[in-house]
């Protein structure tokens, strides 16, 4: 019986080629346009979680004040970085950070740019491959040694002809020597280019570059906590300990931040998802719209063949079998209508991917919800085209022109 209704539907369908494509449009677009935006929407905030990644995993950053912005707070000291290290569970590495401008000259070429100051563990905390040469070591430190690793930005812009590995930049009125260069990551989630810097053992930057001798002078502390171990825990010891070693009152606000990395990509990643999942149900509207062209066309063609039903009737269909002949007819159209969005959104997905750089990853989970949805708007705009023609009274029928 189902076969049979199904190849009914093909025929009709193939009769009138142009009014069914003008029907099922409607499902074409609402399917194709919910699958896109989902589908975008997840590779949008897979984007925006490896951006974050790229500047450290499991990362927490001490700054003074509060925010990001320039900042009157006290700065932290070495001291600080100690208590932290020995003190708070949790952490698998801390690393001072300084920090400050300067116009790096090689030969003939120069740059403004940023030079950083810090120790060896910075590097695996953010997530730094050397690409060429090492990094500094502990002793370099120790001793302010004059040596530098330096980004890929630096080195195309430093050493457009050469390798950069053993050259020295003049940084204000200091030269080192460049020892390694970073493997590039390219732009951070905010626009920062995190290959257009300088870092240097931290000692040097205080000694030769900012003439800081002075113990609180840590313009921000790195930290990275080991794997599984619970990010807000470290959060709150971390604000405890700093309001205790800042004597800080009970009625006083923080004069520091603590960011989360884990925590901004899930803030960041629940807002997209939102917004995908926003867009998505105003895209499913034209679903609901391409269903009621279904319902629209379908009472049509009861009416066109009602001479038919009639007939059919009186050799002794079954009323439930009409109702199932057009119930079908009503499915197959929106189901072609969403495989043929499902085909569309295939192909918007791969070319706006490439578009906006955003990755693309087919997932059937979503294809397959969308054409549930799509033949479940013919089964509930079908089924009133459907009960209509199942109610005709076989000689009324019969009697229509």
């Amino acid at each position: 019986m189902f076969w049979n209704a199904f190849i009914i539907a093909l025929r009709e369908i193939r009769r009138n080629l142009t009014r069914a494509f003008l029907t099922v449009i409607g499902v074409v677009i609402g399917v194709a346009a919910v699958v896109t935006l989902v589908t975008l929407g997840r590779g949008a905030t897979e984007t925006v979680k490896a951006q974050i990644e790229k500047v450290g995993s499991n990362l927490l950053t001490l700054r003074p004040g509060q925010g990001w912005g320039p900042q009157s707070a006290p700065l932290f000291s070495q001291d600080d970085v100690e208590v932290i290290r020995q003190q708070i569970p949790g952490i698998r590495a801390v690393a001072p950070m300084a920090n400050t401008s300067v116009q790096a000259i090689a030969g003939e070429e120069a740059r403004q740019t940023d030079i950083q100051g810090t120790t060896p563990e910075y590097f695996p905390i953010g997530n730094w491959d050397i690409a060429d040469g090492r990094f500094f070591t502990d002793e370099e430190v120790v001793d302010g040694a004059t040596v530098a690793v330096i980004g890929e930005t630096i080195r195309k812009e430093l050493f457009p002809k050469g390798d950069a590995i053993g050259q020295k930049i003049r940084v204000s009125s200091t030269a080192v020597t460049v020892i390694g260069v970073t493997v590039a990551k390219g732009q951070a989630g905010w626009g920062d280019d995190l290959d257009d810097n300088i870092i240097i053992p931290i000692t040097t930057l205080q000694r030769r570059l900012n003439g800081q001798m002075s113990k609180q002078n840590l313009g921000q502390i790195m930290i990275s906590t080991e794997d599984g171990y619970p990010s807000e825990a470290v959060v709150a010891d971390l604000n405890s300990m700093m309001r205790e070693r800042r004597h800080l009152g009970r009625n006083q606000q923080n004069n520091f931040s603590a960011f989360d990395s884990r925590q901004i990509a899930d803030a960041v990643s629940s807002s997209t998802q939102v917004m995908t999942s926003l867009l998505a149900a105003v895209a499913g509207v034209s679903l609901l719209v391409g269903g009621i062209g279904i319902m629209n066309i379908m009472l049509v063609s009861v009416t066109e063949r009602t001479r038919e039903i009639g007939i059919r009737m009186a050799i002794g269909a079954r009323a439930r079998e009409v109702m199932l002949q057009f119930l079908v007819e009503a499915v197959t159209l929106s189901c072609v209508g969403g495989l043929c969005g499902i085909a569309l959104a295939y192909g918007l997905c791969v070319w706006l991917a490439k578009l906006v750089g955003a990755p693309f990853t087919f997932d059937p989970k979503i294809n397959g919800i969308a054409f549930i949805f799509s033949a479940a708007i013919g089964i509930l705009f079908g089924f009133m085209p459907a009960r209509r023609a199942a109610a005709l009274d076989p000689i009324e029928a019969l009697r229509h022109e």
